[in-house]
């Protein structure tokens, strides 16, 4: 009977692995939550923070370890007009992207910061930053950012080149500034998420079934560092992406289709 057991247990971890090829589900994502479209993480705090796509409530949630939620804070002053991506700084704030723009319609585009988010208890007020696209570059669907030496990094969701905008990381109106424009390799490009580690030293993109780490990069651009594919052997409608550490990081998928859940990846 033992025996069997541990056959049966071992059949599972097998499947399981097989089902979700080199990510290790780490959550399932609370039923209440059916859009999580980003994930970010802070030292400050020991929760997964996500937010719901478009038409969603105007909140941000708080999930624990086993992906059930934790807090929920609602943005009085903020509308989701079609939030996708989620950044942070060092001092312990969050930043919200709302520039989803399926219609390529939207002229006007937001990113909310929140302020301390793991001081809050159940409501706040956040800080506005808005911004419209230099005059050279048509309007896009935007999905993913991350915030780097005072700009935000904006990469449109194309399925050719994505563009990258920038926006300084102040309060106000802004025009944003072109950036580049860089065509990743192969099938299945549209960038759903990005982030930088906390050193600065690579970046994350994001793909349904797959990630793009950009590592041994300078500045001015960070495409002409090395771009390697790394593929999920697993493909879901993934959103969200976040650096754990400098060698794994955290992905979220929506429910729509698949149950949602939070993976850990190894990048090694």
């Amino acid at each position: 009977m033992i025996l069997n057991i541990k056959r049966i247990l071992i059949l599972s971890i097998i499947l399981v692995s097989c089902q979700t090829g080199k990510l290790e589900v780490i959550a399932n994502i609370d039923n209440k939550l059916d859009e999580v479209s980003a994930n970010e993480i802070i030292p400050q705090s020991n929760l997964i923070w996500v937010i719901e796509d478009s038409n969603n409530k105007n909140n941000i949630y708080g999930l624990n370890a086993k992906g059930n939620i934790s807090k929920n804070i609602d943005v009085s002053n903020a509308k989701n007009i079609d939030w996708e991506d989620l950044t942070k700084d060092k001092e312990g704030n969050l930043y919200i992207g709302d520039f989803g723009n399926n219609s390529r319609k939207r002229k006007i585009f937001t990113i909310y910061k929140i302020n301390k988010i793991a001081t809050i208890a159940s409501s706040t007020k956040a800080d506005i930053i808005n911004f419209t696209l230099p005059k050279n570059v048509p309007s896009e669907d935007f999905e993913a950012f991350f915030l780097w030496d005072g700009l935000f990094y904006i990469f449109s969701k194309n399925d050719k080149k994505t563009k990258v905008i920038t926006v300084p990381n102040s309060i106000g109106n802004h025009e944003a500034s072109f950036y580049a424009e860089y065509k990743l390799e192969g099938k299945n490009t549209p960038i759903t998420a990005a982030d930088i580690s906390a050193d600065g030293k690579q970046i994350a993109l994001l793909n349904h079934d797959k990630v793009w780490l950009i590592s041994d990069f300078k500045k001015p651009n960070f495409f002409k560092g090395n771009v390697t594919a790394l593929p999920f052997m697993h493909k879901s409608q993934k959103e969200g992406l976040c650096f754990k550490d400098s060698k794994t990081i955290y992905i979220s998928d929506e429910r729509k289709k698949h149950d949602g859940k939070i993976y850990s990846f190894n990048l090694d």
